[in-house]
């Protein structure tokens, strides 16, 4: 296993994390920020000024899974655009999504469908292309 941890491509792990992390802020406080807000009825109540944890917390959360996803690749050999797109339409949809929507309905999430669809879509997003770099940096 070890050996196979060598291959992963460290610098595709950074690129990936960086754009996710990107992808994130760009989601909710630009691009859906009331949307976002409003799936947990927090409309007019998000601190403009968010404790930290909301800051460097989602990079630390998804640096997991991108690690993970680049050490799959090796071991399923995943080399050409094609199979990483692959790869990360079964990942994001059956991990990503599916916990999404796992966490999304309880009881503490008032419009579950509605967070689970789009956050859902963000980690879709976050994944397929987080692929494709970690395809394209990918030690040959």
């Amino acid at each position: 296993m070890l050996q196979k941890i060598s291959k992963i491509s460290w610098m595709g792990v950074v690129l990936s994390l960086v754009f996710y992390s990107f992808l994130g802020w760009l989601w909710f406080t630009v691009l859906f920020p009331n949307q976002y807000a409003s799936t947990l009825d927090k409309l007019g109540l998000i601190p403009a000024n968010p404790e930290p944890i909301y800051l460097y917390g989602p990079p630390l959360t998804i640096l997991p899974t991108i690690i993970t996803s680049a050490l799959l690749m090796v071991l399923l050999n995943i080399s050409s655009k094609k199979a990483a797109m692959e790869f990360a339409f079964i990942i994001g949809l059956g991990f990503l999504v599916a916990n999404t929507f796992d966490i999304a309905i309880n009881p503490n999430i008032p419009h579950p469908m509605a967070y689970g669809l789009l956050v859902g879509c963000f980690h879709m997003v976050g994944i397929f292309v987080s692929c494709l770099i970690l395809q394209a940096l990918s030690k040959k």
